[in-house]
């Protein structure tokens, strides 16, 4: 009798335990640089809480906003090698580590967000989602970052002829610097988080963005002249480190996959919001919006085409994108 009870007792144990670590939490960090709030930020939030709720709780995600765990050069290689899970990053840092990168980057490549959706919600999409596991990571969604533009504390830039010698900071990329050297102005690559202080000590004389970051960053404050030229529509990118992607079973990945591609239409939604929002607010702050002359641009870009798209394979993703209707 009494060893039937330890053994009733024995087993009450074996299956609180089991219990306790079939509930067991993995949290997974992921890194931003923008603020709390940001389009990008809710949009990886809104992948945790639908990968929380449709693993039952048995994975958590907790977005690290505002470079707390570093700029995005370093959050890059925290995220290959492991040391975070998850990162949300533009695309255009990768150019140098894998090659397919290269094309969404390219100025005036796409016509108009709604081309660049139809481009990366298909096969060019799903050829890039490919390349990007050689670099150890798995692609699980594309994000809206809009059109970038420049803008300078010193003039408006109504064309190609304004650019000349001033300084703008770029992304860490060689496409943005050789795209700025083709239009007669000086490049800076250098991180996101410091080009505030740089535009106000005089370091450079602007940068490029889009209307949320000029507007969240504060640039606006600094450097009133925003000129429209729209010279690239570059897709953001969310990416998961691949050996911890490989460690989940078929049916987690499937639901990371999915909850993903749900959190697309959730970020593009808020990114539309946010644009309008910003502009409205940078308006009323007192930037000066210039429209320029925007073939002028185009035509200047040959040179930037003629270096980056040499490759065969990268040669007809430029022809099939520019194909897509």
């Amino acid at each position: 009798m009494r060893n039937l009870v330890k053994l009733a007792a024995g087993l009450l144990v074996a299956a609180s335990f089991m219990a306790s670590a079939a509930s067991a939490q993995t949290v997974l960090r992921s890194s931003d640089t923008h603020p709390d709030g940001y389009p990008t930020v809710e949009g990886v939030k809104y992948f945790g809480e639908l990968v929380k709720e449709r693993t039952g709780g048995r994975y958590a995600v907790e977005v690290y906003h505002s470079a707390q765990l570093g700029e995005e050069k370093d959050t890059i290689e925290q995220v290959r090698s492991g040391v975070i899970e998850l990162n949300r990053v533009s695309m255009a840092p990768f150019n140098g580590t894998v090659k397919e990168s290269i094309v969404p980057a390219l100025p005036y490549l796409f016509r108009s967000e709604e081309h660049m959706h139809k481009v990366m919600d298909g096969a060019i999409g799903d050829q890039i989602k490919t390349a990007f596991e050689s670099a150890g990571l798995v692609v699980l969604a594309y994000y809206d970052a809009g059109s970038r533009s420049f803008y300078n504390k010193q003039k408006p830039i109504a064309s190609v002829a304004d650019m000349k010698g001033l300084k703008f900071r770029v992304i860490q990329s060689d496409i943005f610097v050789d795209m700025v050297a083709a239009l007669g102005a000086n490049a800076t690559p250098m991180p996101y988080g410091e080009v505030y202080s740089a535009i106000e000590t005089g370091v450079i004389d602007g940068a490029e963005n889009n209307f949320p970051s000029y507007d969240t960053a504060k640039h606006f404050e600094v450097a009133k002249n925003f000129s429209l030229d729209e010279h690239t529509i570059l897709p953001e990118v969310f990416v998961m480190n691949k050996a911890a992607f490989d460690k989940l079973t078929p049916e987690d990945q499937e639901i990371f996959r999915q909850a993903a591609k749900d959190s697309v239409a959730k970020q593009r939604e808020l990114w539309a919001a946010k644009v309008s929002e910003s502009r409205a607010k940078i308006e009323a702050a007192g930037a000066k919006i210039t429209t320029p002359d925007k073939q002028g641009f185009i035509d200047a870009m040959k040179p930037v085409y003629e270096k980056h798209v040499t490759d065969p394979v990268l040669k007809k993703m430029v022809a099939d994108v520019q194909a897509v209707q």
